[in-house]
């Protein structure tokens, strides 16, 4: 869909263009769009490269893992359907430490494997279990201890005057996310039917 969204902004784009008689300004605005966007991933390298690098020493320093290890008993609140000893639990843990410290590279191979995890748990096949959409709300508004590597590149040192903000706002995010998740769990609509062998639901 996104696609289909970006490929319609620029048709119609090139179309005003050629009415207004303005395309060579299109045209001139695309390729000077493209300049900047190289001039832009260039300079980040440098400043990424150092993020992810201290991000790196961190984690190898077992930032991560002591920073899930104070967050394990909060998970095992928020999942509450998760056996004790599954390996799901660990690894949503780790994915919620990396990506509150804007590990975000990290993070991802952990979430996917979290959710490969929970999926083994799940009664419905084809259907998102309760673990599985509050992991997927506190992934997706995550709070930031930390600001990920691309807006440290991006903001510089003006990111510092955002950190507070940031915190405040990702937190606030992932609360309603987890109380909205969880309000939607006892929804009748939102229910998830499991079928017995026998043909009854419960």
């Amino acid at each position: 869909m996104l696609n289909y969204i970006w490929f319609g902004m620029i048709a119609i784009s090139v179309l005003v263009g050629i009415i207004s008689g303005n395309l060579d300004a299109v045209t001139e605005a695309a390729f000077d769009s493209a300049r900047k966007a190289v001039d832009l991933a260039i300079g980040l390298i440098g400043i990424m490269a150092l993020w992810l690098g201290i991000m790196k020493i961190a984690e190898k320093a077992g930032l991560v893992s002591a920073l899930a290890r104070g967050i394990r008993p909060l998970a095992r609140w928020l999942f509450p359907d998760i056996p004790d000893g599954h390996p799901a639990l660990g690894s949503i843990v780790l994915n919620m430490a990396a990506n509150m410290l804007g590990l975000g590279n990290a993070a991802t191979p952990m979430g996917l494997k979290a959710m490969k995890e929970l999926q083994d748990l799940n009664p419905v096949d084809g259907t998102a279990t309760n673990a599985m959409v509050t992991f997927l709300a506190i992934n997706t508004s995550s709070v930031q201890i930390l600001l990920p590597a691309t807006v440290v590149g991006l903001m510089g040192a003006a990111s510092a005057a955002i950190f507070i903000p940031v915190l405040l706002a990702s937190t606030v995010s992932t609360v309603v996310a987890i109380v909205a998740a969880r309000w939607l769990e006892k929804r009748r609509a939102y229910a998830v039917v499991v079928s017995e062998p026998g043909g009854e639901e419960q």
